[in-house]
């Protein structure tokens, strides 16, 4: 299990629990049901990568208690 950091423009941290076989795709859906906005709406970067929905969070090499900005659109 991969707990994940998510860091909001309004420096509010939210953490998310997930499965390194889960695909950016899942990890937005628990994001948006926390948050209560759309999953399609949510993009999540790291520095410049754009992470995209269909690559699994180990393909990204995305790791226990990383953090990551989420963007909404």
């Amino acid at each position: 299990m991969l707990l994940a950091g998510d860091c909001f423009i309004s420096c509010f941290l939210n953490w998310t629990l997930c499965s390194s076989e889960d695909t950016i795709k899942d990890l937005k859906k628990l994001i948006a049901a926390q948050t209560g906005t759309r999953w399609d709406k949510i993009v999540l970067k790291k520095w410049y990568t754009i992470f995209k929905d269909h690559v699994s969070l180990a393909d990204y090499e995305i790791h226990d208690g990383m953090n990551l900005e989420l963007y909404y659109q």
